[in-house]
């Protein structure tokens, strides 16, 4: 069918509908007397009236009706195929990278991944794990995720989990035959496990806060890891004390394989955040993964 002859069709097809050229001209976007001399068009080269027309009403003759209800199925199918196509169109779909922590993944992602996966079919999830500060447009990560206070000014910043707070844990058997420290200075005479931090290569300093005073302690100790689950595993195992996010290992509290100590010194730091750069401008699936993870308060 040429163009002008599928322009004719859907041009009968909805003055047939709206039983007036007034109206079918405006739904088709054309004037009145443009229809007009379409249908006119249609009328001649196929040697037969199709509409009736008179002052009050227009209305599909004999053999006008007989076209209506043989092209009419076909119109039909191409709307619903098109409405089709311009639902994959809108439909968040691709592939997304996230730099992480890998104690972000537990607290935040865990939890929310599998409904987000099963509500967006056709969205990809990649989580790299990565302590370090890694630089996310260099390494074409769609985001990344960092505690609020190490976020840089340029950067969106949407918050994706509430406050953090740490603590310092061992587990019973550590604990036979020492006494557990009653404050951070009493760390000096206990085997730590320290973490590295991959941007600088430094031991962390353990942080800690009270009476709204905060300081940092070096602690030593046979051990170094380079990740969060290392060090809970390391004070699983009694291998010494961890400093390490107190919701990942609360529920190790209640069955009683590890005990926490500085209670009263523990410190809390703003929640994780999602960031990526102001300038990029998000897709359908990146906005569709933020909204899914941000924090709301309860």
């Amino acid at each position: 069918m040429r163009r002008d002859e599928f322009t004719e069709m859907r041009a009968f097809l909805e003055v047939a509908r709206e039983r007036s050229f007034t109206r079918a001209a405006s739904k088709l976007g054309v004037t009145r007397s443009a229809l007009s001399h379409t249908i006119s068009a249609l009328e001649a080269r196929l040697g037969v009236r199709l509409l009736s027309r008179t002052t009050r009403d227009v209305a599909p003759t004999a053999a006008g009706a007989r076209l209506v209800e043989s092209i009419q199925p076909h119109f039909e199918g191409i709307a619903a195929e098109v409405s089709a196509i311009r639902a994959l169109r809108d439909k968040p779909s691709g592939h997304i990278r996230v730099v992480c922590p890998d104690d972000a993944v537990d607290l935040v992602f865990r939890s929310r991944l599998p409904a987000f996966l099963r509500d967006y079919p056709d969205i990809s999830v990649e989580l790299i794990v990565d302590n370090g500060f890694t630089n996310i447009v260099e390494r074409q990560f769609d985001a990344g995720v960092r505690l609020g206070e190490a976020i840089a000014r340029d950067m969106v910043a949407v918050r994706i989990g509430p406050d953090v707070s740490y603590a310092v844990v061992g587990s019973p058997g550590y604990f036979e035959g020492r006494a557990a420290p009653a404050t951070p200075h009493d760390l000096t005479d206990h085997n730590c496990v320290n973490l590295r931090l991959p941007s600088s290569g430094a031991l962390y300093a353990w942080e800690f806060e009270k009476d709204g005073r905060e300081f940092s302690v070096r602690v030593e100790g046979q051990l170094v890891m380079s990740n969060i689950g290392s060090a809970i595993n390391a004070a699983l195992d009694g291998a010494g004390l961890s400093y390490v996010p107190r919701d990942i290992v609360r529920h190790y509290y209640d069955s009683g394989q590890l005990k926490e100590v500085l209670v009263d010194w523990a410190p809390t730091f703003q929640g994780y955040h999602l960031y990526y750069p102001s300038r990029r401008h998000p897709s359908p699936a990146f906005s569709a993964f933020v909204e899914a993870f941000r924090h709301r308060q309860r």
